[in-house]
């Protein structure tokens, strides 16, 4: 081959070589163009990123069975048995008169308002025949700090005359009878039930309502739903008990608007955590009565309460 030829065809396959390159690099573009969208894609905040070849899909955690429901609460009853032993009921009474009384006067306002208001109206008509006598003006006088103090006037000194007339001036212990009297509800006659006649029965009030709300004991925002789902739920010699500790939770750490979730005990059970203030030392300060180091409801606690005792009306509330 003579010389010139051979540059020739050096200089064709050269040519050949760099045309195939450009080809492949041509043919390369789309794809890579393609990888750059996708990745452009998958970065968008709110997209979620397809798996890695070869990665099991996540699965979306499965809804809570009722049986794990059942554990889990009975769970949270036993745990807050430990969190608060002493755990009773926060008005001050001495007999079965007084605990209905007190609990018909404690609707819109706080057990700690009620102690501090019976002490003078039990001594000036300590039995129902003493207050359905009364004349109205002075107990409306006597009850005033409780508030709505006409209507709750009118209720106790009707029930006082239904007790009187009807039983004999005792408080009868069975809840069809409790339910008739005035002012008196399914509430006020298991409070009644439990806490004088031992006899058991659930309390739900609006602390009791909010917590097995959370909890996922219940869906339903009824008292009544509410009292009947949840006494599905433990044994019938818990529900005075239960009632105690929820409302005692209610009270002093899972509170209504600002519950104290970095303070609470049973987080780890609790399916509405983050509620509420989480950072340990800001939740502390959120904690009441005994928790948070203040004085408790009852001027007269039971033994065995490890806060203070409430002061009497107008010496301040600590």
């Amino acid at each position: 081959m003579k010389p010139v030829e051979s540059a020739k065809t050096a200089k064709t396959a050269k040519t050949a070589k760099t045309g195939k390159a450009a080809k492949a690099a041509k043919a390369a573009e789309p794809v890579e163009a393609a990888k750059t969208v996708k990745a452009a894609k998958t970065a968008e905040p709110g997209k979620t990123t397809e798996p890695a070849k070869g990665a099991k899909p996540v699965k979306p955690a499965k809804p809570e069975s009722r049986l794990a429901m059942v554990r889990r609460a009975r769970r949270i009853n036993r745990e807050l048995a430990e969190v608060f032993p002493y755990a009773h009921p926060e008005l001050d009474f001495r007999n079965p008169f007084e605990l209905l009384v007190a609990t018909v006067l404690s609707a819109q306002t706080t057990d700690l308002r009620v102690n501090q208001t019976t002490p003078a109206l039990f001594a000036k008509y300590p039995t129902p025949e003493d207050l359905a006598a009364a004349v109205p003006e002075e107990v409306e006088e006597l009850i005033r700090p409780t508030g709505f103090f006409r209507a709750k006037t009118k209720s106790i000194m009707g029930l006082a005359a239904a007790l009187r007339d009807d039983f004999g001036g005792e408080v009868p212990g069975r809840l069809e009878d409790l339910v008739k009297l005035p002012g008196v509800g399914r509430k006020t006659a298991f409070v009644v039930l439990g806490n004088a006649f031992g006899v058991p029965g659930i309390t739900v009030d609006t602390h009791f309502m909010r917590l097995a709300r959370r909890w996922r004991w219940t869906e339903s925002d009824d008292p009544v739903k509410i009292e009947a789902e949840v006494a599905t739920i433990f044994p019938k010699s818990e529900w005075t008990m239960l009632s105690h500790r929820v409302i005692f939770h209610g009270r002093r750490i899972c509170h209504a608007r600002k519950p104290a979730c970095g303070a609470c005990p049973i987080t780890h059970l609790c399916p509405s955590y983050g509620e509420g203030e989480t950072d340990p030392e800001k939740a502390r300060k959120l904690l009441k009565y005994e928790m948070g180091g203040f004085p408790g409801q009852r001027l007269d606690p039971p033994p065995g309460y490890p806060g203070r005792p409430a002061p009497p009306l107008g010496a301040g509330e600590g």
